[in-house]
């Protein structure tokens, strides 16, 4: 079944299922997923287990299961598992005939929906409605209203309760497993393999309709069940509130005990109370959040499917990184890449900065991981982790691929070579700062991160006396099927930038803080001759130009003298599908094949290339681009747009905004690992091609600037930005834009369109 096809929308704030197909277990599991941040609960049913794919895993609680490579979240004992029967045969979309099928995912208010009636060949029928959400206005909560109806008359039987089989892809995290009951609550108690963290599962019910014939709990393996028996007639109908509260040692006390107070608590306050709270901070995320697309009904729901995505992903309590797979799976650790600086934080820059401030802290709360990391591989100063989880230390193994053909190991050097981490780390710390303003987080957590990043860059640069300029050797960039490389552009720019924004933050505060910059220097154990060292590589460090003819870049010194082949062409080459394509013997290595967008990444970024470069970059590595990353497409699309070619820009948009929602990618597989769930990069790089790619948006010294191209096939575009404290609302049509400031706002704003410049007074409008 093509999944595309099989999906509906009603008013552009919803996706529906009309039809249950087995073959999209894994994709639809992510797709019509819940979360808040804590914790992501899959779009799977509540008969299932952990061989359909049912996860809830929870952040913050890394450890490493046992004889496995590294640590990982853990996906915790499903506390919404709930089978029903009917004369003695389980509803199952599996099997029976199933009709009037309906399973949707509210975004607006965060509700996973299900409908449907089943009836088994030999007997019984029942019409069954289900909804559940995980809770915004308590995050420890899932919570579910489950309710069937007798279609005849029989025996019904309902199993629920905790199943703690769980799903876990790198194996055991749990080294117990403890059943308590209070009252007629129950719950398990868990203590992880590794770091003994303890984490609990408590369930409570409430029960409206027939009442049971019998009622019973039982233990049952990792398991605990309630066991409710009922007569029914046709007609009769049962409901089944349930409320669980998740919750661990490295939030809290005394985990057990809260998880059992909060269950007790949301029964008194029952199913419509709890839905109602969710549904108010639903409410007031959309108000900043949405994004409303004129005329297109699928590019609306694409826009909001991403960014719902991306926010369910997002730790918003506490300052905790956003995975590369969200809380969809275990996949990537649930730890923080550069994806987080370069893709997901500039969403919550404009539109919810207290989210963007917790993402930017935390880099400051695993400084000391980076320089441990930085000292552990002969440098110093702060070289921030590949993969990142709670302590910042690497989690990231040395062997992540294997060779599908031998069966051996691949060194990979994402961990140890892939240095551009630090400075994009600075450029989302510096975006932070441009979009809010905010001098007192730089003063207290981003100049700390800056300056140690520099230190970094200090001791890793190479300075060539015959060429008098500073490289970088030994890397791996963007394009990571290409390692061990010299100067790699990106790299290489974002090393000029880095070093840049710390002189300018070293300068500022000598001048109006030097009591918080003594402060800091004297932490780290320098003197303000470090500026000086900041200033001659920001002004030496070698930057590949554009070709004086062609005017493109060179990814990396010799890139140029690889053998010049398409992706489609080398794919030929592969003697296994499974195949990886990277160093040190893949079948790119050689070749000018990459991986992602590495020139144009560097040109999504930063500004000031002309378009003719911006042009001929984009036309030169597109083609060379085998896009093996859901990084690529968005960044795509925002070049494209910068270089004027708006078909392809389209074009990226759609292949970014459908790798989960259509399973665009259907790579699951790479180098023999799994690689399935929610692509988080991809969701915030949507809302990229829409604000600063079709929108035109940047940030200038003294205010705004848009220079809009929308979509042929949309009518318009409406969304609010919160820039430099001031709140506007954008409304784009085919040929015009008009930017309204806030009527609330404390403050002037210069906006600039194409061929005018206005400070904006609070509540006036400039149209363009």
């Amino acid at each position: 079944m093509n999944l595309q096809n099989n999906l509906r929308t009603a008013t552009g704030w919803e996706i529906i299922e009309n039809s249950f197909d087995p073959e999209q277990l894994v994709t639809t599991g992510s797709n019509f997923m819940i979360g808040n941040g804590y914790m992501g609960y899959r779009g799977t049913f509540e008969e299932w287990g952990a061989k359909e794919f049912v996860a809830c895993v929870v952040t913050d609680t890394w450890d490493q299961a046992e004889g496995s490579r590294w640590s990982e979240l853990c996906n915790v004992p499903n506390g919404l598992f709930t089978q029903l029967f009917v004369d003695g045969r389980m509803v199952s979309a599996f099997d029976g005939q199933i009709s009037n099928y309906f399973r949707a995912l509210d975004m607006y208010q965060g509700l996973n929906q299900r409908k449907m009636t089943w009836q088994h060949a030999k007997g019984g029928s029942v019409v069954l409605e289900v909804e559940k959400f995980a809770s915004h206005a308590n995050h420890h909560l899932l919570v579910m209203n489950y309710c069937f109806k007798a279609q005849e008359k029989g025996n019904y039987r309902l199993v629920t309760g905790i199943d703690g089989a769980v799903w876990s892809i790198n194996g055991e995290h749990f080294q117990s497993y403890k059943s308590l009951q209070e009252h007629d609550l129950i719950g398990l108690e868990l203590h992880t393999s590794e770091l003994n963290t303890e984490i609990a599962v408590v369930e409570g019910i409430a029960l409206s309709g027939v009442k049971p014939e019998s009622s019973k709990i039982r233990k049952e393996d990792k398991c605990l069940l309630r066991e409710l028996e009922f007569k029914l007639e046709a007609g009769d109908e049962i409901t089944l509130q349930k409320v669980v509260s998740i919750t661990h040692s490295n939030e809290m006390e005394n985990p057990i005990k809260t998880a059992f107070a909060e269950v007790e608590e949301g029964l008194k306050l029952g199913y419509e109370n709890l839905k109602e709270d969710h549904q108010d901070h639903w409410k007031r995320f959309w108000e900043r959040s949405d994004i409303q697309i004129l005329g297109n009904l699928e590019a609306q729901v694409l826009a909001r499917f991403n960014i719902y995505q991306a926010y369910i992903a997002t730790p918003t309590h506490d300052n905790l990184p956003i995975g590369a797979r969200g809380l969809s799976c275990q996949v990537y650790q649930g730890a923080a890449f550069w994806d987080q600086e370069t893709f997901n934080l500039p969403m919550y820059n404009y539109t919810h900065p207290e989210i963007a401030k917790n993402l930017v802290t935390y880099r400051h709360d695993t400084l000391p991981g980076a320089k441990r990391k930085a000292k552990r591989l002969g440098y110093y100063g702060a070289f921030y982790a590949w993969t990142s989880g709670k302590t910042g230390d690497e989690l990231f193994p040395d062997y992540f691929f294997s060779d599908v053909l031998t069966g051996r190991r691949i060194r990979n050097h994402f961990n140890c070579w892939q240095i551009h981490i630090s400075p994009d780390v600075v450029y989302g710390i510096w975006s932070y700062y441009e979009a809010t303003l905010n001098w007192d987080f730089m003063l207290q957590y981003g100049a700390e991160v800056i300056f140690e990043v520099a230190q970094f860059l200090v001791s890793r640069v190479h300075f060539k006396k015959d060429k008098n300029q500073f490289e970088l050797i030994r890397l791996l960039g963007p394009d990571e099927y290409h390692e061990n490389v010299d100067n790699n552009a990106y790299t290489n720019y974002l090393t000029k930038y880095a070093m840049e924004k710390a002189c300018w933050v070293f300068e500022t505060m000598k001048k109006d803080d030097q009591e918080r910059l003594s402060a800091i220097l004297e932490a780290m154990g320098i003197n303000e001759t470090a500026l000086a060292n900041w200033k001659e590589i920001a002004e030496l460090i070698y930057l590949p130009q554009p070709d004086s003819e062609t005017k493109v870049i060179e990814q990396f010194d010799g890139y140029f003298k690889l053998e010049d082949i398409s992706p489609a062409e080398l794919r030929k080459r592969l003697i296994d599908p499974g195949e990886y394509w990277g160093w040190p013997n893949g079948i790119a290595v050689n070749t000018q094949v990459l991986k992602q967008a590495d020139v144009i990444q560097l040109l999504a970024l930063l500004d000031g290339f002309t378009n003719d470069v911006l042009t001929a970059n984009y036309d030169y590595y597109e083609p060379r681009t085998e896009h093996g990353s859901s990084l690529s497409p968005s960044v795509h699309a925002l070049v494209a747009c910068k270089a004027n070619h708006h078909g392809e820009a389209y074009r990226y948009f759609m292949e970014s905004s459908t790798i989960d929602l259509y399973n665009a990618s259907k790579k699951v597989m790479s180098g023999g690992s799994f690689l399935g769930g929610i692509h988080t990069a991809a969701a915030g790089g949507v809302w990229l091609i829409i604000v600063k790619g079709f929108a035109g948006f940047e940030v200038t010294d003294n205010g705004v600037k848009f220079n809009p191209a929308l979509p042929q096939s949309w009518d318009g575009l409406e969304f609010k930005l919160l820039v430099k404290q001031c709140l506007l609302h954008i409304s784009i049509a085919k040929n015009s834009i008009t930017v309204t400031s806030d009527d609330d706002n404390g403050q002037n704003i210069t906006v600039t369109l194409p061929n005018q410049t206005q400070a904006l007074r609070p509540g006036e409008s400039l149209k363009g």
